[in-house]
């Protein structure tokens, strides 16, 4: 079926893709059970909705739709940005996208505070099961998890490729145990088969009018995860993720049939995937609730870093500020670290659990920041699909998007219910995307910039008349036809002109992947221009291609830009500057060789 290789990238997908998703029955059908009674009726109903949330959410959205897109495999919501831009001919649709894109990243980054707090809250709350437990208090439930998080965001700097490659093994044994005991239950009550008729599911809405509507809302929570499938396909590439997800698929619909079963026998039950296990098989209890805590931590860690991947992008495609980033690996610079991000997550992560408690109260909030990442990604897959004139898809995506919204809006109720701390995360983070992207672009029209003529004609003057220090000397310009400044004042005001003067530009290109260098032209004696292009997803060491071109430089010159306003959103604005890593920071130039130019500019 696999060749060797390709077993390895399935596994490995497992466990980098697969966590959330396959974490999501330890409370799903439990929290939906709060909402409405556990008749037969009622669950046939559910899990019904659950397979074809499945199916039409996850399967066909991601899986088909959203990964048939991109050019070498990339996946996520700042990728479908990058797609569509291209296509579209209005300057106000182009807005429009960007701000949707905006906002699917702030709601991705809302979703990923919940996802560690209600995996590994749910998972310790099954030692309530053995019986030395059953009283076991909540403020202990949360000490342990809080504990666990902790343990898992202070490992994030040293790295963790060196035990990620237990990780899919581990999942493979989670979705082996919970399928199994799904078609164990199953044996028993196999009229829950029936429910993989979707007709079910739709007779279930109507006979429950409001309520089943506001079900959705819980529904959902089988599919959280499912857009990882999308978003972390840069990394391990389509193929492997998505015969992976066949394997996942069948072991999920087991165990939510298989829950179902069990509580058709027994009503009475509140803990359904804890307490069937432990009916089922009494001393492979306490294995199992170690695997479940296991792969709760491997489903935060694939969280963890999807939002160092995602925060990544945000810099490169200049949304995000740059922040400091540590490579933990020596072999894959795809393994990064962000410290801002690492202590941020954690604190909110703690934050969620003192608040909630309980992991029923934080799944009534969740769901909200997922419905509304997929409608977007639903929406803006239906414009690339009718732009390329493919009308089948995009007919199919509208019809899906169309269903996200309907879970969207079912969501809505949670807001009062907690569901507004995934939007207060989400709002925040939008406004600081706002804020940086409309102060960077006011500031640059503002930068009193040289036309390349007009500069050539000075430096040509000053290089012919003033004495040259020995050596090199490198200059970071974004544009090499507009001057920066700070250029202007080192080589004309200050009169300090090298030897050899290199105009360094780095240019994002359309494509994810990819770094090309060279030296472009050489536009005067002395000056010399090396353009970078780097895919929007590359880690790019420029300490490293310079040593590739033959470069030895004795200095290099940045800018740094001083604001001053009275404005409170240019504050906000100067403040991200502040604290922020210069850009030659952020690329790890040598410190000894930096000298920083500072102008003022008044917002």
């Amino acid at each position: 079926m696999f060749s060797k290789s390709e077993f390895k990238e399935v596994v490995k997908s497992m466990g980098l893709v697969f966590g959330d998703i396959g974490t999501s029955p330890i409370y799903t059908l439990t929290v939906i059970f709060l909402l409405t009674r556990p008749t037969h009726t009622h669950i046939i109903g559910v899990l019904s909705l659950i397979i074809w949330t499945l199916i039409v959410l996850v399967t066909m959205e991601y899986a088909w739709l959203a990964m048939s897109l991109g050019k070498k495999g990339e996946g996520g919501t700042i990728v479908l940005k990058e797609i569509l831009v291209p296509l579209l001919k209005s300057s106000r649709n182009v807005a429009l996208v960007t701000l949707l894109a905006y906002i699917g990243t702030s709601f991705l980054m809302g979703d990923g505070v919940i996802t560690p707090a209600i995996s590994i809250l749910s998972a310790v709350e099954g030692l309530r099961i053995i019986p030395q437990f059953e009283n076991i208090g909540q403020g202990t439930i949360i000490l342990i998890s809080a504990v666990i998080a902790i343990g898992l965001f202070s490992v994030q700097s040293k790295g963790i490729e060196k035990i990620t490659w237990v990780f899919g093994p581990v999942m493979i044994l989670w979705f082996a145990a919970i399928g199994f005991s799904g078609i164990a239950s199953i044996f028993y009550t196999p009229e829950v088969l029936k429910a993989i008729n979707p007709y079910y599911a739709i007779r279930f809405l109507m006979d429950n009018g409001i309520i089943g509507f506001f079900v959705l809302s819980e529904v959902i929570l089988c599919a959280t995860g499912g857009e990882a499938l999308y978003a972390d396909m840069g990394h391990l590439g389509r193929e492997p993720i998505l015969k992976a997800w066949r394997f996942v698929f069948v072991a999920l619909v087991l165990n939510y049939l298989g829950q179902g079963a069990f509580l058709i026998r027994n009503p009475g039950s509140t803990n359904f995937l804890y307490e069937m296990i432990n009916q089922q098989a009494n001393i492979l209890y306490i294995p199992f609730l170690l695997l479940s805590v296991v792969a709760t931590i491997i489903a935060s860690q694939a969280m963890i870093s999807g939002m160092f991947s995602i925060v990544y992008q945000g810099i490169t495609t200049r949304i995000i500020p740059m922040l400091k980033i540590d490579y933990t690996s020596g072999l894959l610079k795809s393994q990064i670290y962000i410290s801002t991000v690492n202590w941020l997550l954690l604190v909110s992560v703690l934050f969620m659990m003192l608040i909630f408690r309980e992991s029923s109260r934080l799944a009534a909030a969740y769901g909200l920041a997922v419905t509304g990442t997929m409608s977007i990604t639903g929406i803006m897959m239906t414009s690339i699909f009718y732009h390329r004139k493919n009308r089948t898809k995009a007919l199919l995506s509208l019809f899906i998007t169309l269903i996200d919204i309907v879970f969207l809006l079912s969501n809505s109720y949670k807001i009062p219910h907690g569901g507004y701390w995934s939007v207060i995360i989400a709002m925040f983070i939008l406004s600081l995307i706002l804020i940086y992207t409309s102060g960077q672009k006011k500031l640059y029209k503002l930068m009193k910039l040289m036309k390349s003529k007009d500069f050539l004609e000075k430096y040509n003057q000053v290089y012919a008349t003033q004495n040259k220090i020995m050596g090199t000397a490198l200059f970071f310009t974004r544009d090499i036809e507009r001057i920066p400044q700070y250029i202007s004042h080192v080589m004309f005001k200050n009169n300090i002109i090298y030897e050899n003067n290199i105009f360094i530009s780095i240019i994002k290109s359309d494509s994810p992947f990819g770094i090309e260098s060279s030296f472009t032209k050489e536009p005067a004696k002395g000056l010399k221009i090396l353009e970078i292009r780097a895919g929007y997803m590359e880690i790019v060491d420029v300490e490293q291609i310079l040593k590739d071109q033959g470069v030895g430089e004795k200095t290099i010159f940045y800018g740094v830009e001083d604001i001053f306003t009275n404005n409170i959103i240019w504050r906000v604005f100067s403040i991200i500057k502040k604290i922020s890593p210069s850009f030659v920071q952020f690329y790890k130039l040598p410190t000894d060789e930096l000298h920083g130019v500072m102008t003022r500019f008044e917002m």
